[in-house]
C-alpha cells in the first residue's frame, strides 16, 4: 500500500483524501474509498457508507429495533484560476430508516429533542441533507493560500472529523456517546468558514447557525449565523493529523433557549498500512462543554480499527463522558446531578470480495456500558449491555494511501 511518508511541500500536492468532513483534515495516508470519474474537466467522486441490521440495547431504558444508517456523497472538484473549487452534496437515509421514536436505541446517548421532550438513550437520525457546500482555495504560492467554505448545510471549523466519516469508525455502525461534546455541529444549517492554509497546517474561523437541527429531518433549518468557532489543524506527517478548536454557541438547544455553550476540543488521528492489503486507523478525542452557569463537563474517546487483510477487520471504542441529569432526562433530585458514564465496545467485520466498485461485509458489535451506582436501578445494572448485527456496504478501497488528487 505504499511507503511514502514524505511531507507535502506544496498546496497543489495535498491529497484529496486529507479532506475529512466539512473542512476538517485527516491523515494523508488513507487509500481512496470512492468511485471516481472525469467529466468535462471536473473530477467527480462518489463516497458512501451504509449499514443495515438489528440493534439491541438491554435493560429498562433499552430497546430493540431494525435499523439502516449511513450517508452518500457526491463531490466535484476542478482547478479554477490559481486554486481549486470543490462542490459537495451529502445525503443520509436516516430520516426514512432510523427516524422512528426519535432515533435508534443507544444506551446513555443524549442530545436534541423529540416531540418537545429531551431525547435519551437513543441516537437521533441525521438530516436528509447532511451537506450542501462549495469551497474554494486560492493558491498565492506553493506554500500558502486562502480558503472559503460556504454551506447552507455543512460543518463549521469545530471539532475533529465527525464520527460517521472517520477512518477509525468506518466499521462501527453506532454513534459515539460524546457526540454533543465533540462533533455535533457537523450538520449545521448555515455555515461560512474562512481559513489560511499551508501544506502542513490550516487556521480557520467560522460563523454559523449553532441551533441543533429540529426533529423534522427533510428540510433545511436555516437561521442567521449566531455562533462562531476557530480551529487549528496540523498534519506533521502523512500518518498523523491533529486539531484544537473552540466554539461559542449562544443557544444551541430548542428546549433550553438562551443557555450558551462554550466548547473546546482536541484530537489526534493516526493511520498506517498493515501488511500488503490491511490498514490501521486510530483516533483520540477530548471534548469539553461549559453550559451556562453549570460546571464544565468533559468527554474522552479512543477508537481504533484494523483491517487485517481486506477481509477480516476488528474495531473497538472506549469512551468516558460526564453527563448531567437533564442530559439523561432524569427527574427529581437526579436532574441536577452529574454522572460519569462510559462504554467499552468491540466488534468484528468480515468483508466479501468486491462486487464491481462496491464491497459488502457482515459484522457484529457488542458494548459494555458503565453507569454509576446511583443509576443502576434505572438501567438494570451498573453494566447494561448492547449490541448490533449488521451488513455493511461501501465503495472499494483503491490505490495507495499516499498522495493522489
Amino acid at each position: 500500500m505504499g511507503s511514502d511518508d514524505s511531507e507535502v511541500r506544496s498546496l497543489r500536492d495535498i491529497p484529496l483524501m486529507r479532506r475529512g468532513s466539512g473542512t476538517s483534515w485527516q491523515p494523508d495516508r488513507f487509500p481512496p474509498s470512492m468511485i471516481h470519474a472525469q467529466v468535462a474537466g471536473w473530477g467527480l467522486m462518489f463516497q458512501g457508507l451504509l449499514f443495515g441490521g438489528y440493534d439491541v440495547q438491554g435493560g429498562p431504558r433499552g430497546a430493540s429495533a431494525p435499523e439502516a444508517l449511513g450517508w452518500l456523497m457526491l463531490m466535484a472538484n476542478r482547478e479554477l484560476s490559481s486554486g481549486q473549487l470543490v462542490l459537495s452534496v451529502m445525503l443520509s437515509p436516516d430520516p426514512l430508516t432510523a427516524g422512528a421514536n426519535g432515533g435508534y436505541p443507544l444506551l446513555l446517548q443524549s442530545g436534541e429533542s423529540y416531540r418537545g421532550e429531551p431525547l435519551h438513550d437513543r441516537q437521533h437520525p441525521h438530516d436528509l441533507f447532511m451537506e450542501l457546500a462549495a469551497s474554494y482555495t486560492h493558491y498565492f504560492s506553493d506554500t500558502w493560500g486562502l480558503m472559503l467554505y460556504v454551506a447552507p448545510a455543512g460543518e463549521p471549523a469545530l471539532g475533529p472529523v465527525a464520527f460517521p466519516h472517520r477512518a477509525s469508525a468506518r466499521f462501527d455502525p453506532l454513534a459515539v456517546l460524546g457526540h454533543h461534546w465533540q462533533d455535533s455541529t457537523h450538520i449545521s444549517f448555515g455555515v461560512v468558514t474562512a481559513g489560511l492554509v499551508t501544506p502542513l497546517a490550516r487556521l480557520e474561523v467560522s460563523a454559523f447557525n449553532g441551533r441543533e437541527p429540529d426533529e423534522f429531518r427533510y428540510d433545511l433549518d436555516l437561521r442567521l449565523p449566531d455562533s462562531f468557532s476557530a480551529r487549528l489543524s496540523v498534519n506533521p506527517t502523512s500518518r498523523v493529523s491533529t486539531q484544537v478548536s473552540y466554539g461559542y454557541l449562544p443557544s444551541p438547544e430548542a428546549l433550553h433557549p438562551g443557555v450558551p455553550v462554550h466548547r473546546f476540543t482536541a484530537s489526534a488521528m493516526y493511520h498506517a498500512p498493515v501488511g500488503a492489503h490491511g490498514f490501521w486507523a486510530t483516533t483520540a478525542v477530548f471534548g469539553r462543554n461549559v453550559e451556562g452557569d453549570e460546571p464544565p463537563t468533559n468527554s474522552a474517546l479512543l477508537e481504533s480499527n484494523v483491517d487485517l487483510d481486506g477481509h477480516h477487520a476488528v474495531f473497538g471504542r472506549v469512551e468516558y463522558v460526564r453527563k448531567t441529569g437533564h442530559d439523561l432526562a432524569l427527574s427529581g433530585i437526579l436532574e441536577h446531578e452529574t454522572f460519569d458514564v462510559g462504554v467499552l465496545a468491540l466488534g468484528y467485520l468480515y468483508q466479501f470480495n468486491p462486487w464491481g466498485p462496491v464491497k459488502a461485509g457482515v459484522g457484529a458489535r457488542g458494548a459494555l456500558n458503565l453507569v454509576p451506582e446511583d443509576l443502576a436501578a434505572l438501567y438494570g445494572s451498573r453494566t447494561p449491555l448492547g449490541g448490533m448485527v449488521y451488513v455493511r456496504l461501501a465503495p472499494v478501497m483503491r490505490g495507495a494511501p499516499g498522495h493522489g488528487r
